[in-house]
């Protein structure tokens, strides 16, 4: 730790100091309340510091005290169920000790101190052991859903010496020590500090090989993520990424979800706040609060705690993906974050690039999503990151730079519609701007689990959906009456597939989760429908005839009909509307002769 400097100049956000002997990425504290900083640049033995709190008041010659380490986050049982600002301080512990207005300066410990945890040491751990950072010490019940394994700091090396024995211990007390090299010792607790801006390591990158399953149909059949991938959701204001991404959050198969409210409005995440907690996770019938984090930072709360809030739920991702989890972060929105950068940039009297953004925008995002994968970890087990980051293009221009480059980095793009939005067809998700480059992999998965026709059974809607786009063009400019029958059926089972796969409701207890198994049957039967009359319609039958049938309305239906339980019932459907289509094309064949 350095000397005590003092502030010389205060522009915003941005402070500089007389702080000699700092070193860049240190974290600092500012004034007479303890303001939260973190050096960013370095002149001689002046310092840039960015400050995560609000600088009012704050005047040249107060003192600046640096740590001693980088901004870091602490790791250890406590954090699920949780709700953190920007850096990681606890706001229920902050509302309880200050009132619904946070203070400046306020400085309350992430992970509470003196809960104790009932430890259990990992048995195949002897004295004179090599400890070597990731090894499991032993493992805490952190919540009834999840089992939190107690790593070794990944800095660590050396031989154990002493391994506590079964029973509860605090985040204050030793539970190993460990001799390295030098002969020093290091004493291991619960938790362990990491720097937000480093990447956790681990043994080597695998490639993924399962989808993150959301229970949305536009998103697990159409446009699959792989576990450890990368997506996006950019979209226009009212388009509804929140509501797409609580979705996510409520029915993904990830073992733990973090939830980042990057810069969004203050009632937005209220009500994501109130909500959560209310939640039962449909895979153990348990709140949904047990294996989930929330990050919430408010468009109101200062602009570059923005930053500071992504890279703190990369972090924490990373910690469970070391454990041996599925973890999920979704970003909302990064769009914030950018502004963030843009606002400090200008501050700096950077040089403006694209829209104002700085230079280093594309570098920022690239090296951001590329903390997502699918890992084999330093213990041996495998975990995941999947990163979804939501984007905010000004008028849901899609060609303007935050959207621009995320779409060259990820490998799922989820793009929602305002004329979707507007015309009450949720998830908005436009099936002729989406893309997903992960479809071959997931096909293994569903060739596998559920049916091996997905591919092709998925290629044929999207390739009815991209026919049907083509001929509303026509029937625009000269009228539905130019369409042949063949024309006017594709364009009516099209609209059957928007309408009876596409559309969901997150609000109906039927509908607002489909398992895979659901949305294969769902596309297998408007696929055969479609199919089989083309057949009528090339033998002569009126379309108007075949849209008369009561089961084409009842295929529309189905989603809301029959819940994930009922698949025998859905089979039934699906063999009862071809029985009738058989029936109806013997009754033409014989009126023919």
């Amino acid at each position: 730790m350095t000397d005590t400097g003092t502030v010389i100049e205060v522009n915003g956000p941005l402070v500089r100091a007389h702080l000699p002997g700092t070193a860049n990425g240190e974290q600092v504290q500012l004034g007479a309340l303890g303001l939260t900083g973190e050096v960013i640049g370095l002149d001689d033995d002046r310092a840039l510091i960015q400050v995560y709190e609000s600088t009012e008041m704050l005047r040249p010659g107060e003192p600046v005290t640096p740590l001693g380490h980088p901004l870091s986050v602490e790791l250890g049982p406590g954090l699920l169920g949780g709700i953190f600002d920007g850096i990681q301080r606890p706001l229920q512990s902050l509302m309880s000790e200050a009132g619904d207005h946070i203070p400046r300066g306020v400085s309350i410990a992430a992970l509470d101190r003196d809960k104790p945890w009932s430890f259990t040491p990992d048995t195949e751990l002897k004295t004179g052991a090599e400890i070597r950072g990731g090894v499991v010490l032993g493992k805490v019940q952190e919540t009834d859903a999840i089992e939190h394994r107690i790593l070794a700091p990944p800095q660590t090396r050396g031989e154990l010496l002493e391994l506590a024995a079964p029973g509860d211990y605090n985040l204050k007390q030793v539970i190993a020590r460990v001799r390295g090299p030098q002969g020093d010792i290091q004493e291991l607790k619960l938790f362990h500090r990491w720097p937000v801006r480093i990447p956790r390591p681990y043994r080597k990158r695998d490639n993924g090989i399962a989808p993150l399953l959301t229970g949305q149909r536009i998103l697990d059949t159409f446009f699959p993520l792989l576990k450890g991938g990368k997506g996006a959701i950019p979209g226009p204001f009212g388009a509804g990424k929140t509501m797409l991404q609580q979705q996510i959050a409520r029915w993904t198969n990830a073992g733990i979800v973090i939830y980042v409210g990057c810069g969004e409005r203050g009632n937005e995440l209220v009500d994501i706040l109130e909500s959560f907690p209310n939640l039962t996770d449909p895979y153990s019938g348990r709140s949904l609060m047990e294996r989930t984090l929330l990050v919430a930072n408010t468009s109101n709360m200062p602009v570059v705690a923005r930053e500071a809030s992504i890279y703190l739920g990369v972090t924490l991702a990373e910690y469970y993906r070391d454990q041996g989890h599925d973890v999920v972060m979704l970003a909302d929105s990064t769009s914030r974050w950018a502004e963030a950068l843009r606002e400090v940039a200008g501050r700096l009297g950077q040089m403006p690039v694209e829209e104002g953004y700085p230079a280093y925008l594309a570098s920022r995002l690239a090296s951001f999503y590329e903390r997502a994968g699918r890992v084999q970890t330093l213990c041996g087990d495998s975990g995941s990151v999947s990163l979804i980051g939501a984007v905010s293009p000004p008028g849901g221009d899609f060609s303007e730079p935050v959207t621009n480059h995320t779409k060259d980095i990820i490998q799922t793009f989820w793009a929602l519609s305002k004329p979707l939005a507007d015309a009450r067809h949720y998830p908005s998700v436009s099936w002729t701007e989406s893309f997903s480059d992960s479809v071959d992999a997931a096909a293994i998965w569903w060739s596998r689990e559920v049916d091996a026709s997905w591919q092709e059974k998925r290629t044929q809607a999207l390739n009815l959906l991209g026919r049907a786009e083509e001929l509303a063009r026509i029937i625009n400019l000269v009228g539905a009456e130019a369409l042949s029958p063949m024309q006017r059926w594709s364009v009516e089972m099209a609209a059957l597939v928007r309408e009876g796969l596409l559309q969901q409701s997150a609000l109906d207890e039927v509908d607002s989760y489909c398992s895979p198994q659901k949305q294969f049957a769902l596309l297998d039967l408007i696929i055969s429908l479609y199919q089989q009359g083309k057949v009528l319609v090339q033998a002569g039958v009126p379309v108007s005839s075949l849209l008369a049938l009561p089961e084409i309305g009842r295929a529309r239906r189905a989603k809301n009909l029959y819940g994930n339980e009922q698949m025998q019932e859905l089979a039934a459907l699906g063999k009862e509307i071809h029985a009738r289509l058989e029936k109806m094309r013997r009754e033409y064949e014989e009126q023919s002769k």
